[in-house]
């Protein structure tokens, strides 16, 4: 395989490091940029670990400026850019009828603002080379909305819209578009979590474990491989069996 150049937001968390490491692991000649804010500790030892194919971007991902920044000097650096992984996004879980209007617009702004300026930023790079993968991370909460999650099943769902409309504009000049559902992953995500919450999580997964992020990892490199040439607009979920 030839090299790549490859773009993952929220590369400061366990999941971002898993996908970056999967890129890493699929080609030596593979260039993997981490977008972060901030807590960059994981991004930064991934880049000791890796000197010469890791960058760091530093990237708020709920800024259009800021998106433009970043692809301006991946393209100056690189040449190229040939996969986005659109993983950033937040929770602030809360029942509706209490919820703050901050809570509603951030979690919004953060996952599905986020996913509409990283598409936009890219595109006219990827439409010029006629190629790329663009990999949107949704969640099984924009298919199965738990209550308590109003803003972030709301924001997941409108980006599983987004990727299918995108998909279908962008079909026809070799970029391909899809979205994953990831299900319970252990990520600090879970770590709020009481004993007994884990425990009625895992008695809703047939599998009854929870995912790991390279499990994630594997479905996203998949769907951004060359090979999946013929895959856009799906949606893949990768949760143990709950839905």
């Amino acid at each position: 395989m030839s090299s790549r150049v490859i773009l993952i937001t929220g590369a400061n968390g366990a999941l971002g490091e898993a996908i970056a490491r999967a890129f890493l692991a699929e080609s030596p000649q593979n260039v993997v940029w981490l977008g972060v804010h901030s807590n960059r500790a994981k991004a930064e030892s991934l880049l000791r670990e890796n000197d010469g194919r890791c960058r760091l971007a530093d990237l708020d991902v709920t800024s259009p400026a800021a998106w433009q920044q970043t692809v301006q000097s991946m393209v100056a650096k690189d040449q190229r850019l040939d996969v986005l992984v659109n993983n950033a996004g937040k929770h602030q879980d809360g029942l509706l009828a209490q919820l703050p209007w901050s809570a509603w617009q951030e979690v919004l702004a953060s996952n599905l603002d986020a996913v509409f300026h990283g598409c936009q930023a890219v595109l006219p790079t990827m439409i010029a080379q006629r190629a790329g993968r663009i990999v949107n991370i949704a969640s099984l909460s924009a298919l199965l909305a738990p209550a308590g999650q109003a803003n972030y099943a709301a924001a997941k769902a409108g980006v599983i819209a987004l990727t299918q409309s995108l998909a279908k504009e962008v079909a026809r000049i070799g970029i391909t578009v899809n979205a994953l559902c990831p299900g319970y992953v252990e990520t600090d995500a879970l770590a709020p979590m009481t004993k007994e919450d884990r425990q009625a999580a895992l008695a809703r997964v047939p599998m009854r474990r929870f995912g790991r992020p390279e499990e994630i990892a594997a479905a996203v490199r998949f769907l951004a491989c060359p090979e999946a040439a013929y895959i856009t607009g799906s949606v893949l979920k990768v949760d143990g069996g709950i839905l």
